[in-house]
């Protein structure tokens, strides 16, 4: 699962970028360079601004030798640069002095913030991990972007197991987005884990998602009364050229068959967590697999899109073209669908593509 880790948004601390650290060096030999050129003005004590600077790109050391440097050429006559003296070399010292402090401070919340950026990553990876490339006989290939920046996890999200029963998959989007939605999006994937090992239908699965939601729904505070979520439920049972869908008010999946691509119709029962359990369980959709069919499993995120003058982003329309590229089909679609909305949706976008192959 393609995660961008470079991208913006990404956990991880990066340094400074090398333009912050060659300005100041670079200001120093300009400011140098002009003074020795320059008789009429004196721009030396400009020298004094460049430590604070430094602080901002350079760690404590690195920003005192910068500071020296700057005592140096503003207190050696002989260079030629200033002509500072007493308590104006004192004040560039306790400049610097000061410059060296706030790197210090600095560099020590950057290493902080490292850190709980990376405990944060790996617990949301914990809860979300990347998808494999094969499960059982099924090839999948996923995409997740989550839409508040600096998370790997929002509201939505999938899930490929394989059982007793066969390969199952799950695509979910539930109430809300970011970190809000975490709690939800780990309770669903636990109890969809153990559906996968325990519910030989795929209906029951659905049920036991939807219970876990009414669970937690009356277990929740006050201004969160209620829980739900769409999702769509995939199988491929052992031994047979089907596969079956179960759709809790999920758009529909696509089915890539050579050139076409058309919606899976399944007739969508209501979002999770609103009382499947009760008389009438969810739908159970088969549908024949020929050799090379390709399911692709989506949020909401991806079709309602918009571009600048408000059209919804045409997945559909746009798959064909898009599985020809070679970075893969839902690399792809990610590219295509930031072009469309200049950046990225505002939403949490997820995409699995499945392939049964048959060969394990």
């Amino acid at each position: 699962m393609r995660r961008g880790r470079a991208e913006p948004g990404g956990l991880r601390g990066e340094p400074p970028p090398r333009w912050a650290r060659i300005a100041p060096a670079a200001a120093l030999v300009a400011l140098v360079l002009a003074q020795a050129l320059t008789t009429d003005v004196e721009l030396g004590f400009f020298l004094a601004g460049l430590p604070p600077v430094a602080a901002f790109a350079y760690g404590a050391a690195g920003t005192a030798i910068f500071a020296a440097v700057v005592l140096l050429l503003l207190g050696v006559h002989d260079i030629g640069v200033a002509q500072a003296r007493g308590t104006d070399l004192a004040t560039v010292a306790v400049v610097g002095l000061l410059s060296v402090v706030i790197a210090w401070v600095r560099q020590r919340r950057d290493e902080q913030l490292v850190s709980v950026r990376t405990v944060a990553e790996a617990a949301q990876l914990a809860v979300l991990p990347p998808v494999p490339e094969r499960v059982g006989e099924v090839r999948c290939s996923g995409l997740y972007r989550a839409a508040q920046r600096g998370t790997l996890v929002g509201g939505d999200l999938y899930d490929v197991r394989v059982g007793p029963f066969g390969v199952r998959a799950l695509v979910a989007d539930v109430q809300g987005h970011g970190l809000a939605a975490v709690a939800t999006v780990a309770a669903l994937l636990g109890a969809f884990r153990e559906a996968v090992l325990d519910d030989a239908e795929l209906a029951a699965v659905a049920v036991r998602l939807d219970r876990r939601l009414l669970a937690d729904a009356a277990d929740a505070h006050v201004d969160h009364p209620e829980l739900f979520a769409t999702a769509v439920l995939v199988e491929f049972p052992p031994g047979l050229d089907l596969v079956r869908f179960v759709s809790c008010g999920h758009p529909p999946a696509l089915r890539l068959r050579g050139a076409e691509v058309d919606e899976v119709t399944v007739e969508p029962g209501p979002p999770l967590g609103l009382g499947l359990a009760g008389p009438d369980p969810p739908k159970v959709v088969e549908l024949p697999v020929r050799p090379g069919d390709q399911f692709l499993l989506h949020t909401d995120g991806a079709t309602e899109a918009r571009d600048a003058a408000g059209h919804f982003y045409p997945l559909a329309t746009r798959v064909p073209v898009l599985a020809r590229d070679p970075v893969g089909l839902v690399g792809a679609v990610w590219k295509d669908l930031a072009a469309f909305t200049n950046g990225g949706p505002g939403d949490d976008v997820a995409l699995l593509l499945l392939s049964p192959d048959g060969r394990p």
